[in-house]
């Protein structure tokens, strides 16, 4: 049995990763803002605000020295209301970035005992292929830039832990029917969850550092 931590894990695609994760036997700990809205959430819920850096230390402290086994990092905003090249909102612009960016990296660090006590640990960074460099697209300037900035933390991580046995994978979950990919999206929720935690469990150091799709394939960075 593995002990899987997800962050944003109530809702969306983390609550489906939470369920299929618990009901293939894993420990389940999910990260949210407010607990007590996770009821529909298998496993523990613990609070948890990924752009805080007390919260992110409490919830590391919360864990009591646990083992991490996997930690998927899915919290994320998609920015402020005016994000175009013509007209932006910078402190939204900011917090988007310091909530998509600066949070996955944030609690992987903050994690990394409990990751490399656990031996072949794993983290995954839910991206966004809007965050590639091959995308030229010019709407929501604040999310595709920090999703491409992840993508760069994504690269790095892959590097600096390989000596300590942690795959890094940045993630693509597909355009998914939640409250951030709205009510005309291609994908339900579970269809994407399911191929996230395929390409999860496949994850090896020998495979470390890609920007995978959730259908199993690479993406360009």
């Amino acid at each position: 049995m593995a002990t899987v931590v997800i962050t944003g894990g109530n809702r969306g695609i983390g609550l489906h990763l939470a369920r299929l994760y618990a009901d293939a036997g894993h420990e389940v700990v999910i990260g949210v803002r407010r607990p007590e809205a996770a009821a529909d959430a298998p496993g523990e819920a613990l609070a948890l605000d990924v752009g805080d850096d007390a919260s992110v230390a409490a919830f590391a402290g919360s864990l009591n020295g646990r083992n991490v086994d996997i930690l998927i990092n899915n919290a994320g905003v998609s920015g402020p209301e005016r994000q175009s090249a013509r007209d932006t909102d910078f402190a939204g612009f900011l917090d988007t970035l310091n909530i998509n960016t600066l949070g996955p990296l944030r609690v992987t660090q903050a994690l990394l005992p409990n990751l490399r006590q656990a031996g072949n640990a794993k983290v995954a960074i839910v991206s966004s292929r809007m965050g590639s460099l091959a995308s030229t697209e010019p709407d929501m300037v604040a999310y595709r830039a920090s999703k491409a900035a992840v993508n760069k933390v994504a690269q790095c991580l892959a590097t600096n832990l390989a000596a300590d046995g942690i795959a890094i994978a940045a993630l693509h979950p597909g355009w998914v029917r939640t409250d951030m990919g709205g009510p005309s999206a291609d994908l339900a929720p579970e269809e994407s969850a399911r191929g996230l935690k395929e390409v999860i469990d496949g994850l090896s150091l020998a495979t470390t550092g890609h920007f995978w799709n959730y259908d199993g394939g690479f993406l360009p960075w």
